[in-house]
């Protein structure tokens, strides 16, 4: 291709991933090479690998054991999370932390929470397991596998090994109409189309 020149970076903008790691003429430089919605079915979305991790817990660095008093095996309180760097146009947040580990047809799902403010720059340890906890304020929250509602700790069969759990943030370029009690495939089809971008913190945890 004449005068066209390499240009090896993504560009996230938007909830747009554009990748222009490859030949693309000058007149695409502006963005105008092919871009991908974060929506679109099959994209894998990773805000993490865009831009730095910024989904963190004061509890446990990523990787590492989940502490007790945050499991079923302790006080099984919901452990302290932070974030930062929302996309701007972050108008609310939603939550979902499951086990893909779990001996289910399905990742077990230990947390649903929505409808978190995006002013709020995280969440406090311990939500209270109602639907409309205290905190966050205006937040909602949903079942999890136990068919309970809030946050239950990590509690994998004994002797079957490591778990990872996996917290996941999505930023929403809208509020959703959800109703409390809602489970992670409502919530993820209540999400479609509104996904700017997502952030994941893993934990892992066993019994022996």
């Amino acid at each position: 291709m004449a005068n066209a020149q390499r240009v090896d970076a993504f560009v996230f903008t938007a909830g747009r991933l554009i990748d222009y790691d490859e030949e693309v003429p000058p007149f695409e430089w502006a963005g105008n090479a092919a871009s991908y919605s974060i929506n679109d079915p099959g994209m894998t979305r990773a805000w993490s690998t865009i831009m730095p991790s910024i989904l963190k817990s004061p509890a446990f660095e990523p990787g590492t054991v989940i502490p007790r008093r945050h499991t079923g095996d302790g006080e099984d309180l919901s452990p302290p999370l932070t974030w930062s760097g929302l996309p701007p146009n972050t108008r609310e947040l939603a939550l979902i932390v499951d086990d893909p580990d779990a001996p289910s047809p399905q990742p077990w799902v230990h947390w649903v929470i929505s409808k978190i403010s995006a002013a709020d720059p995280g969440i406090a340890e311990g939500v209270h397991p109602k639907p409309a906890p205290s905190f966050p304020s205006g937040a909602i929250q949903g079942k999890n596998s136990w068919g309970t509602i809030g946050y239950r700790g990590p509690a994998p069969p004994k002797g079957h090994g490591v778990h990872r759990y996996h917290f996941r943030l999505y930023a929403l370029d809208a509020p959703l109409s959800v109703a409390v009690g809602i489970d992670k495939p409502g919530l993820l089809k209540a999400m479609q189309g509104h996904i700017l971008a997502e952030a994941e913190l893993v934990g892992i945890y066993q019994r022996r």
